[in-house]
């Protein structure tokens, strides 16, 4: 029964395009690999992978001259590169990232047949990729799953724990609970998202439409619950499974999702070991960060003004000493000069007024 449901949910999870939108040729000039039936562009790079399982995949590398952080796009279940190819290109340059997208196994021209591991060694040859061939660290990439492509998404984040942000694009709780609305996790359910999202520690950002009929956005609404690092999700209403590119808000929240997440990293670098050059302004920056739990300290002072008041009695009781004295004085100018009541009263005013002052000080 396990296994027959298991079967189940693979084949409602992946659907790959068939024919595939497109071909791999070797340019006969530059000896480069090239995609056919897209427009061919001077940043883009074809490559072929060789995953842990023995397959070839294909990805495409688009390249951000300006870029200081790098996607790694897992598409949905019923595209391939060719179809996304344009997307790709599109959010590399409004975002101002590099961005690496692949074809799973067994999609477009990749080889094999798709499952939930073979994915998850699909993406797992695609960071190495990025890393190896071009140099990109962890800290600066970020993981973009969208529909299934949330699966191997969240598996590799959970597991890197220096990433610098993961974008959930109407993803999915699991694979079980898309057909059925299970409340608990099964040993033969497909990408358990749900249990792996708490793992992730970096910033996460969820955008799923409200009239989404393939995954419904409550699967959006708990893996953002679940979230150990929040960020504002993007309710797209009206948005169903496959348009949500189209809404203006999609790449308006987007790119302020990467610009917090790039100043995020500037704030970290700011904090960190400083050099005998930039001491002075990083300090005076550092200063500014750390002045704002003084906001609060600075309510909290003023019991310790208080304080500052409550030492007045000590300085009040010196006083009451020469008080003293003076009554002394008073009392003897009395006995000298019992008649002389304006004397008195003229003596007295005085004191009074020098009391005042004192319990006022």
């Amino acid at each position: 029964m396990g296994a027959m449901t298991s079967s189940v949910a693979a084949r409602f999870a992946f659907f790959p395009p068939s024919p595939p939108s497109y071909t791999v040729v070797m340019d006969g000039g530059g000896g480069r690999l090239r995609m056919t039936d897209v427009s061919e562009r001077e940043n883009v790079d074809v490559l072929k992978l060789k995953t842990k399982k023995g397959t070839e995949i294909v990805a495409a590398y688009v390249k951000n001259p300006v870029a200081s952080l790098t996607v790694l796009y897992s598409h949905g279940n019923a595209a391939d590169l060719g179809q996304m190819y344009d997307l790709f290109c599109e959010l590399s340059l409004h975002l101002r990232v590099n961005l690496m997208g692949y074809d799973y196994t067994g999609y477009g021209q990749s080889s094999g047949k798709p499952s939930e591991q073979n994915t998850y060694a699909d993406i797992e040859a695609a960071y190495r990729c990025l890393e190896e061939t071009y140099g990109v660290k962890e800290e600066d990439v970020i993981l973009y799953g969208q529909s299934v492509g949330s699966g191997p998404t969240l598996d590799l984040a959970s597991r890197l724990s220096r990433l610098r942000a993961v974008v959930l694009h109407s993803p999915i709780l699991s694979g079980l609970r898309v057909m059925y609305p299970v409340k608990r996790t099964y040993w033969f359910d497909i990408y358990k998202n749900i249990d792996k999202i708490p793992l992730v520690r970096c910033p996460v950002l969820i955008i799923h439409g409200t009239d989404d009929d393939v995954v419904d956005y409550s699967h959006g609404k708990q893996l953002w619950e679940l979230c150990v690092e929040k960020y504002e999700p993007l309710w797209i209403k009206g948005g169903n499974h496959c348009d949500l590119e189209l809404y203006p808000e999609y790449i308006r929240h987007l790119k302020k999702f990467i610009s917090a997440v790039e100043k995020s990293a500037r704030l970290k670098t700011l904090s960190g070991p400083l050099t005998e050059n930039d001491a002075n302004p990083r300090s005076s920056t550092d200063c500014r960060e750390k002045l704002r739990p003084s906001t609060d300290l600075q309510d909290h002072s003023r019991p310790s003004t208080d304080c500052r008041e409550k030492p007045r009695p000590s300085t009040s009781t010196d006083y009451k000493e020469k008080s003293r004295s003076s009554v002394d004085r008073r009392e003897k100018s009395k006995k000298n000069s019992e008649n002389d009541e304006k004397s008195t009263n003229v003596s007295d005013q005085p004191e009074k007024a020098r009391n005042s002052i004192d319990r006022s000080g």
